[in-house]
């Protein structure tokens, strides 16, 4: 199955991708925060733990680059979203937790819009219950429509979830929580 039952599991991952992250980049100016589904209590999701590292200045960019190449880690661009880089593992690489754990990772300034969508639309839904399951819904029905195929149901997600995040979004930011809960 493409959507799996959350499992508390995916706080210790957060938790133990985070450490290793933290000793590759000992001595930076950045912080780190678990995003996406996985970061949200009782929401079914794909298993991959989101994760963004963020950071104030574009030279800390360059440092924070620089030392996640050291851990073996390639830049690949921002797949056209400004101020929010993907970085993915170097094959080959043997960091056990690292490259165990499958995870996505973002280095995103800290006031772009991508770092405050995945941080608004987390809060939110860790908030009102309501809007995770609607969320949850939404997946699993989408996955269904892939049938289970992982490039189908991110265009499908890509297609069909956005609006909703939208809506989250701007709840949250003038905090009328219930607003959309239609």
């Amino acid at each position: 199955m493409l959507i799996e039952k959350y499992t508390t599991d995916w706080i210790k991952d957060f938790t133990d991708l985070k450490s290793e992250l933290d000793k590759g980049l000992f001595g930076l100016k950045y912080n780190i925060e678990h995003v996406g589904s996985t970061s949200v209590q009782n929401l079914d999701s794909k298993p991959i733990i989101d994760i963004d590292i963020i950071y104030q200045s574009k030279s800390d960019f360059k440092k924070i680059k620089s030392r996640l190449m050291q851990i073996d880690y390639f830049h690949n661009g921002n797949q056209g979203i400004d101020n929010r880089d993907v970085f993915k593992r170097n094959k080959g690489s043997v960091n056990k937790i690292l490259d165990s754990i499958n995870h996505h990772l973002y280095v995103c300034l800290s006031n772009s819009q991508a770092l405050e969508r995945h941080l608004l639309s987390r809060d939110f839904l860790r908030k009102n219950d309501w809007a995770r399951l609607k969320y949850q819904k939404m997946k699993y029905e989408l996955a269904e429509k892939a049938n289970q195929d992982k490039k189908k149901y991110a265009e499908l997600k890509e297609l069909n979830v956005n609006k909703f995040i939208d809506k989250i979004i701007d709840a949250e930011k003038t905090n009328g929580n219930n607003v959309y809960s239609s």
